[in-house]
């Protein structure tokens, strides 16, 4: 059975501030760096990772240099594993986006989840790219412990395609750990790893 040891980057200056990034090179901040080192112990004493896969942008490689070097593992980066778009809201706090959706007719409250915004991606957008990201990278290395090091929309979009359901799906705080267990083309439940 193949493991995929799901990991959210470390806090980044974007969270501490609580604003969406302009920049995929927004950088972690000093407990962003310390929450990796956590994440990277907690995941040395319950696995055995074969590689270590990383989303493009800057606070998720950052991450994983940290985890890759307490591990002793090189980094792929695989680009479709990157953050949610969010278009026009990038550089706005998060409190403008709670405001927006109150406001736009287009926004369905039992379906968040579809909602875009301008020049953006919706959730299940995301859910799209990142599934085939996975399902390459499940083909490549079936059997492998693999940790994948990416973003809350990610392993949200993730948990929702793994379990069926948006509702309740699973938003890890910064460097928690999510483990999606498959084997033969199919995924067990996910679970939370942790303290």
């Amino acid at each position: 059975m193949g493991k995929l040891i799901m990991v959210r980057h470390g806090e980044s200056e974007g969270n501490r501030e609580r604003r969406f990034t302009i920049s995929p090179e927004v950088p972690l901040t000093d407990l962003g760096r310390e929450q990796a080192h956590r994440a990277a112990a907690q995941i040395a004493e319950r696995f055995k990772p074969a590689r270590l896969i990383s989303s493009p942008f800057r606070r998720a490689r950052q991450t994983s240099e940290i985890i890759a070097a307490a591990l002793g593992l090189e980094i792929e980066i695989v680009h479709d594993l990157h953050e949610r778009d969010l278009g026009a809201l990038k550089g706005e706090s998060y409190d403008v986006l709670r405001e927006l959706v109150k406001q736009d007719p287009e926004y369905d409250t039992a379906q968040g989840w579809l909602w875009r915004p301008e020049r953006g991606e919706s959730y299940e957008d995301v859910r799209r790219r990142v599934v085939v990201a996975i399902d390459e990278i499940r083909a490549r290395h079936p059997d492998d412990e693999i940790v994948i090091v990416s973003h809350g929309g990610v392993m949200l979009s993730m948990w929702a395609h793994v379990t069926g359901e948006w509702r309740g799906a699973h938003l890890p705080p910064n460097c928690g750990i999510v483990l999606i267990e498959h084997a033969s083309g199919r995924f067990a439940a996910p679970r939370i790893i942790g303290d």
